[in-house]
């Protein structure tokens, strides 16, 4: 393949050029995620961007809750050669700053979500520990990632209704993450089939930016179907201009509890040992979330999955009505949920819980693949 822009900078790690990636897995990806809300839990928006080089695909979207309809619009092209042209169809996604600023656009389009706007972070990006996953001999998951809260500057569009975005009340994450996970159109299982049919398959995650004008508490946990922890990590990161180092708590305690019925948050309680024998208490109340399921490609659906091939250009929007518990079932897999978090030191802050359990997951209860709580 061709040289390309890229390949000015001196930032090789290998012989080949940058259309070459160190993996010919073709679940290589490359991402960008933020989130954005309002102070009134009125607007919760997702967007992501992402690349998948050995797929020679590059897809993006948006997906707002607002009301009670989530409107998604997503968009996918042929990747190309020059992988740091980060636009797709009327995505575009610009550094201005590496690690502190960057500003994301969506053009005005058919289905009347767009938006102009700049992330500022307020601390500074946080490695997370890596993620790595076997299915017997084949690597399915080897991400590293960092992440960073901060503030927005700009406009959005949806329903009607644009929103001025000032960064006193518009707040969010976002992450950076890249390496191996399940991307592209779906695989044959082969031997890894018999996993599925033994009935002792399953997943939990739960990732949490809470943000603070003294800092960042960032909580990450997942596990497999019997609670064997894949990845934890519970930590803080004092605010840009304040004194301190970033500090680690070891295993974070995450005690969710689910609307009846169904696999969503109703509440949650995570303690980290902030130091010997004195803990914190954080208590999540949901106040609306954003469902990754409706269209936006993290799970695959109407079609639609990340690294899917769908042309040369392929632009599409959605709108997806939540007003019922019954509505909102089928698109409940990956949750991002929107928060007021109660800090046993008396503050509040407001972010997301983003919390997934998929399958059979024994420390909840969840015998069975398709149990709901009680």
């Amino acid at each position: 393949m061709p040289i390309s822009p890229m390949d000015e900078y001196l930032a090789h790690q290998t012989t080949d050029t940058f259309d070459y990636v160190f993996t010919s897995d073709r679940n290589f990806y490359d991402r960008y995620y933020f989130n954005m809300h309002d102070s009134k839990g009125d607007f919760f928006m997702v967007a992501g961007l992402g690349q998948y080089p050995n797929l020679g695909v590059t897809d993006a979207f948006v997906t707002i809750s607002h009301g009670s309809q989530q409107y998604t619009v997503r968009a996918s092209r042929a990747l190309g050669s020059n992988r740091m042209d980060t636009s797709v169809g009327p995505f575009s996604i610009e550094v201005i700053e590496g690690l502190k600023s960057l500003r994301l656009k969506c053009a005005e389009n058919e289905w009347g979500v767009a938006f102009d706007v700049r992330f500022d972070g307020t601390v500074p990006a946080l490695e997370e520990p890596k993620t790595f996953q076997r299915n017997r001999a084949r690597v399915t998951s080897d991400v590293s990632r960092y992440a960073q809260v901060g503030s927005y500057t700009g406009h959005v569009t949806v329903a009607g209704q644009r929103y001025d975005v000032t960064p006193d009340t518009w707040k969010g994450a976002r992450d950076r993450s890249w390496g191996i996970r399940p991307v592209g159109e779906r695989e044959a299982p082969g031997i890894a089939i018999e996993d599925l049919m033994s009935g002792q398959h399953g997943f939990c995650h739960h990732w949490i930016p809470l943000q603070l004008d003294r800092g960042m508490y960032k909580v990450m946990w997942d596990a497999d179907y019997s609670g064997r922890v894949i990845v934890e990590e519970a930590a803080f990161a004092p605010a840009y201009g304040l004194p301190g180092a970033i500090q680690k708590f070891g295993t974070p305690k995450i005690e969710p509890v689910f609307l009846p019925g169904t696999r969503e948050l109703k509440s949650a309680r995570t303690t980290l040992a902030v130091e010997p024998g004195k803990d914190l208490v954080i208590t999540s109340t949901p106040l609306r979330t954003v469902y990754l399921a409706a269209g936006t490609g993290y799970i695959p659906s109407d079609d639609w999955g990340h690294g899917h091939y769908k042309g040369k250009l392929v632009v599409q929007g959605k709108q997806y009505d939540m007003s019922s518990q019954e509505k909102r079932t089928p698109f409940a897999i990956l949750n991002e949920t929107l928060c007021r978090f109660d800090l046993s030191t008396g503050e509040v802050a407001y972010g997301m819980h983003e919390n997934m359990c998929l399958g059979v997951f024994k420390p909840y209860g969840f015998e069975k693949g398709d149990q709901m709580a009680p």
